[in-house]
């Protein structure tokens, strides 16, 4: 048996731009992605505190330090500039892995940089 488990987060990144027209995805600044370890094209779940609404997607990467996290297509119509985010990546674990598992959480300020590493 395999267990979905929480590997990663990005906690309250702020939306810095929606674009409708795009093929569906998420563009996240490439040094969040990768201290999070979240890898390009890895299935993301974003949640957002603003509006409550929550999207299923893939994470490709923006420039590094650029704070950008732009989201694309569809999932545009349900999030605005501005709004404050959540993003999830997770991993499919045995039990024993899953005990094992300390995902990596890190807290994010106005600007989407790093604030602080957050214990799970």
């Amino acid at each position: 048996m395999l267990l979905k488990m929480l590997k990663s987060k990005l906690h309250r990144a702020r939306v810095t731009e929606t674009r409708l027209h795009y093929p569906g995805s998420i563009l996240i600044d490439s040094a969040l992605m990768k201290a999070t370890g979240i890898l390009p094209y890895e299935g993301v779940l974003i949640a957002d505190l603003t509006n409550g609404s929550r999207v299923e997607t893939y994470a490709v990467p923006a420039p590094a330090n650029s704070g950008q996290i732009v989201v694309l297509g569809a999932a545009a119509q349900l999030m605005n500039k501005n709004d404050i985010v959540i993003i999830f990546s997770f991993a499919y674990c045995t039990p024993a892995e899953a005990k094992k598992l300390k995902p990596k959480v890190i807290l994010l300020d106005e600007h989407n940089k790093i604030r602080k590493p957050l214990k799970q």
